[in-house]
């Protein structure tokens, strides 16, 4: 006899595991890109992250943007347009499949517009490797660079005029490549996280030097999200045109130069902006204690400084050196010069224009002109700034004697609009109304009053050549209320990086405003700063879009047998594919990034898959598409748009395709060695009978002893015999 047990669900409950699905932290928008950052869960070995505007479809982002921070995850999608967006955050399993019941979508956030005004925009040009509307010029290779592989990341850049490629290794040695003046490709450099100097500088910066050639469009040097941090080095640029540098922290500058960021000879339309500059190491000189020049200019043409925040810098903006003229132009606008000391800026010869910064306790002087410079001041907010604005050897600068910050001639300055808030009893500013000799500038009634020449300075005669008048030598622009300047710079999309970095001090104004010695807990701060950052949650794509790691050297024990279909067996060798069945665009090649072994045949030559990358081919009859990729590596890639990932520790992909046209483009960075087409015509009473049990090669034979390191089909799936 039989007895039956049943087990009521209202007297009985049994526990079911849940998984978690992701919870969004924190999202947000700022110039040009949006963050999000989000709970890791356990399910999750990786993270896909998409966004999306109300009306299109969600586009994936760089795997190298999405980062690791223990406790969370953050993303950022950066080249984005003015607009609303929406992120989605979508878990990836150890395998490889995205888990899209355990996603999560985002509230709306705002992306604004960088402000390109100033004369780095002159001419109609915009510096760098985007467009004027944020979007990346065409062809432009995007490189990340990382504390890992801020040695090994790599480029093959045109280095002849034959179109020939080098590959160069390292930051210094693809800027080197660049410097020869055949590369045509726009360049963008990623920078993520805290990078300590390179093993290969120039005298301890990386220099961006363009040999006064201008066949490259434009090169940007940008930080990735709140925390892009270069340690110990430097930037100096020199003969170069069209150069972008934003959102990156500079501490600890110890180069040979000794400036954060250094614009040298034959420079043009350059463009820094939303950086955070903090000290460097103390030079030789009795006033480098704070580091030397945070942000100097000297012989360089149509540039423009903008919201970049100062921490506490000694010596700021030093603009000119010898041989520069007033036909050369220069704009520093919305910078915010916190309790730094002096050259807020401080100019020879130049035509400047200087609106709407913030000089908050400037312990020394704002703004000083020298050597025949015309300088027009508007609209700036100097809050407790004992000497806002001098010309050489006369008024304020000689109110003690002998000259406060130089022995130089003097420059015009046309200064309106501008407040002086919080004056201590030591505040000084003459105009040239109340002296017109022992004057500090010459106050207009209005932005577009002309200084007349009568107006001269005491020591060289220099008259206003009221440049900022002339159509022709002016931009257009709309200048912010400069009583709004505070707010606007300690706002949302302010002065310095994307949330105001993660390096910020507050400092006593009643004490810091008048000191101008190093602030020795602020010192600390930067020489102990560390980044919070563990890794990318997909390391294996942190080389970019132009370089990437070989892989180990050597096969598999147990190398894969590929059946090849008739007619689309492809490799490469002597840089082309040796099969015209598929077309390439952008191909590129590489015979320095492992090799492959397929039939007994190892192949060393491989396909560089970068941004701009497409393999096309059509097919008559559904057929399994199969890829090779350098021994040692887990490859990715997109069929016809959809990421492809091979099984963790295999780097084999295989992938049914119906009938039709299909296109293979770049999900990570991947090396591929061999292309196959086969046909499926003998899988599909396989497919049929699901639950046999009996494992099969790809075209359909039943296999006794499957080998490790080839693809076999069993219960209607695939699998890689390990």
């Amino acid at each position: 006899m039989k007895t039956k047990l049943f087990l009521l669900a209202t007297a009985f409950s049994v526990p079911v595991l849940t998984e978690a699905q992701v919870s969004i932290q924190d999202v947000g928008g700022w110039f040009e890109s949006g963050y999000v950052t989000f709970t890791p869960i356990d399910e999750a070995a990786s993270y896909s992250v998409y966004y999306k505007t109300a009306e299109s479809e969600y586009q994936k982002i760089d795997d190298q943007l999405v980062r690791n921070y223990d406790s969370y995850g953050r993303a950022d999608a950066m080249g984005l347009t003015a607009g609303t967006y929406s992120f989605k955050i979508v878990p990836v399993d150890s395998t490889g499949a995205e888990r899209t019941d355990l996603s999560a979508e985002t509230q709306s956030f705002t992306v604004k517009a960088h402000d390109r005004t100033g004369y780095a925009f002159f001419n109609g040009k915009t510096p760098g490797a985007y467009t004027a509307d944020g979007k990346l010029k065409p062809n432009t290779v995007v490189l990340y660079l990382t504390e890992k592989n801020k040695n090994t990341l790599s480029m093959d850049v045109v280095m002849s005029s034959k179109g020939a490629k080098t590959t160069c290794t390292g930051l210094q040695e693809i800027l080197n490549g660049y410097k020869k003046g055949y590369e045509s490709r726009p360049l963008l450099i990623r920078i993520i996280g805290q990078i300590t100097d390179p093993a290969v500088t120039d005298k301890g910066d990386i220099v961006i030097d363009m040999g006064n050639k201008t066949t490259c469009p434009g090169i940007t040097i940008e930080g990735v999200g709140n925390d892009a941090t270069i340690d110990g080095w430097g930037i100096r640029i020199k003969g170069a045109s069209s150069v972008e540098i934003s959102n990156i922290g500079i501490i600890n500058c110890d180069s040979s130069e000794g400036d954060n960021i250094g614009l040298q000879q034959d420079n043009s339309y350059i463009w820094v902006h939303n950086c955070d500059f903090f000290y460097g190491h103390a030079g030789s000189d009795g006033d480098q204690a704070k580091g030397d020049g945070a942000l100097d200019c000297k012989k360089s043409n149509y540039i423009t400084f903008s919201y970049n925040h100062f921490w506490d810098s000694g010596k700021c903006n030093l603009l000119g050196l010898s041989g520069e003229n007033d036909q050369m132009y220069i704009t520093y606008h919305h910078n915010w010069y916190d309790h730094s000391d002096s050259r807020h800026p401080r100019i020879r010869s130049y035509s400047c224009h200087v609106y709407n910064n913030y000089m908050d306790g400037c312990a020394k002087y704002g703004v000083g002109a020298t050597m025949g410079s015309s300088v027009f001041v508007e609209n700036n907010y100097f809050r407790n700034t004992n000497k806002p604005i001098m010309i050489s050897m006369q008024g304020t600068d000689i109110i003690s004697g002998a000259g406060t910050f130089s022995g130089e001639t003097g420059g015009m300055i046309k200064a309106y609009g501008n407040i002086f808030a919080e004056q201590s009893s030591s505040f000084r500013f003459v105009s040239y109304q109340d002296d017109n000799i022992e004057f500090d500038a010459y106050v207009a009634a209005s932005r577009d009053e002309q200084v007349p020449a009568t107006v001269k300075t005491k020591s060289g005669a220099t008259s206003y050549n009221n440049f900022d008048t002339d159509a022709s030598r002016i931009y257009t622009y709309t200048p912010d209320a400069a009583e709004d300047i505070p707010t606007i710079l300690a706002g949302e999309f302010g002065a310095g990086r994307m949330q105001h970095g993660d390096l910020q001090w507050h400092f006593d104004n009643a004490v810091d405003d008048r000191d101008y010695d190093v602030n020795s807990a602020l010192k600390a701060a930067v020489t102990g700063y560390k980044t919070s950052l563990v890794g990318l949650f997909t390391e294996s794509g942190d080389e970019g879009s132009g370089g990437g790691d070989g892989g180990d050297e050597g096969g598999d024990e147990n190398p894969p047998v590929i059946v090849p279909g008739q007619g689309y067996e492809c490799h490469f060798t002597g840089s082309k594919p040796s099969n015209s069945f598929y077309t390439f665009t952008s191909a590129n090649y590489s015979n320095s990034k492992g090799s492959a072994t397929v039939n007994g045949t190892t192949y060393t030559e491989c396909l560089k898959l970068e941004s701009s990358t497409i393999i096309g081919f059509t097919t008559t009859e559904e057929m399994t598409l199969t890829l090779i990729f350098n021994e040692g590596s887990t490859p990715n890639i997109k069929i016809d748009g959809v990421k492809i990932s091979a099984t963790s520790g295999s780097n084999i992909i295989t992938h049914t395709l119906p009938a039709g046209a299909h296109k293979l483009t770049k999900a990570d960075q991947n090396f591929l060695f061999y292309i196959n087409l086969g046909s499926t015509s003998g899988l599909n009473e396989i497919k049929a009978d699901r639950s046999n049990g009996t494992i099969y090669d790809l075209l359909g034979r039943p296999v006794n002893e499957p080998q490790p390191g080839n693809i076999y089909i069993q219960n209607g799936r695939k699998f890689i015999k390990q």
